[in-house]
């Protein structure tokens, strides 16, 4: 990387690896290598040997996360969140499992409305290698932070001013209802879609309103509301959740809803469901009574702000090459496993 090209000095380099290795640190080389980049964000591993004052050879790993201003629709404080967060006493919610990486220096740059947070890298198993035991896992803690934080609602909770609102699911299915094509198209003669997946969107579109109003019942919580499997860790038997610039007040589910939903192979939905909805359940009943509440209200979430989604990206695939006819397909195979979840049985 070119000095030029470099987000940090050699200054603050040595500085925050003090933070992070607890010694008093001469000099250090390093590499840079990006994780993850963006026109909004930019995620770079930076590792590399530092040089202790008693001359010990120190060999670091630390992730430098920058992250530039730009707008969310309807969360135009999202760039600056994991900041806000990472500089508050939020971290004092989680316990070794599950948790968010440590940080271990945070700064705002006004002048040109940019972050840096320095912060500890996560290596374990992620993404696709994560087992379904796994998940079920995941999908219990993540239960059980929210239950505990429902609860007992710390101090913390109410001194957070930058979270993202309750609204913001229903706000998202609304706008996923302004699409006329798709309303039509699932109405038309012309339409290819099975018809019973067909009859499933539109008797969603008649129910709307009661499917919200239960929605609208769930107990409120704070959310991840990125909760998916690049941000979820497995490693040394806990659990790490990771990129929080999301997280905000949302209803019970949610998260499970997109641990399920979200860039999961269509073949694992049905099983994922049956396996994440009650270890969710039963990791927020650990703290409160959620008897009343039936799990199904899971599946309705997935359906009303999946459905026009995948019906949508259905309609802009048409153009015949391989590419398009996989997503074509997994479109068609994600909207029977949601038909295939109604009257799931959890045995």
């Amino acid at each position: 990387m070119n000095s030029e090209d470099r987000p940090f000095t050699e200054e603050a380099l040595v500085n925050v690896l003090e933070k992070m290795l607890g010694a008093k640190i001469l000099r250090s080389n390093f590499q840079s290598a990006q994780l993850q980049g963006g026109t909004v964000g930019d995620v770079r591993l930076v590792s590399g040997i530092a040089d202790g004052l008693d001359g010990a050879k120190l060999p670091y790993k630390i992730v430098l996360k920058t992250q530039k201003k730009w707008n969310r629709p309807g969360d135009s404080d999202s760039w600056r969140r994991e900041y806000d967060l990472y500089t508050s006493d939020f971290g004092t919610v989680f316990t070794d499992s599950p948790r968010w990486p440590k940080c271990y220096h945070a700064e705002m740059n006004t002048a040109e409305n940019e972050t840096q947070l320095w912060m500890e890298y996560i290596d374990g198993v992620s993404g696709y290698d994560l087992t379904a035991d796994m998940l079920e896992r995941a999908a219990c803690e993540i239960g059980q932070l929210q239950g505990k934080l429902y609860a007992k609602q710390p101090d913390i909770l109410r001194k957070l001013t930058n979270l993202s609102k309750v609204e913001d699911l229903k706000n998202y299915y609304l706008f996923c209802r302004l699409w006329n094509e798709v309303y039509d198209y699932i109405r038309s003669d012309s339409c290819e879609i099975p018809w019973h997946l067909r009859e499933m969107l539109i008797e969603a579109d008649d129910k709307a309103d009661d499917i919200w109003n239960c929605i609208e019942k769930l107990p409120i919580v704070l959310c991840h509301r990125d909760f998916w499997v690049t941000n979820i860790f497995y490693r040394d038997d806990k659990l790490v959740f990771i990129d929080w610039d999301t997280a905000g007040w949302g209803y019970m589910g949610e998260d499970v809803k997109q641990l399920i939903s979200d860039e999961i192979d269509a073949a694992y939905m049905v099983e994922y469901y049956k396996i994440c909805v009650p270890a969710y359940f039963k990791g927020f009943s650990e703290y409160a009574d959620i008897s009343h509440i039936s799990m199904d209200c899971i599946r309705e979430m997935i359906l009303v702000c999946s459905g026009y989604s995948l019906v949508k990206a259905y309609i802009e695939t048409k153009s015949p090459n391989a590419k398009t006819e996989d997503q074509r397909k997994s479109a068609i195979e994600k909207l029977q496993k949601i038909y295939e979840l109604r009257n799931l049985n959890y045995d």
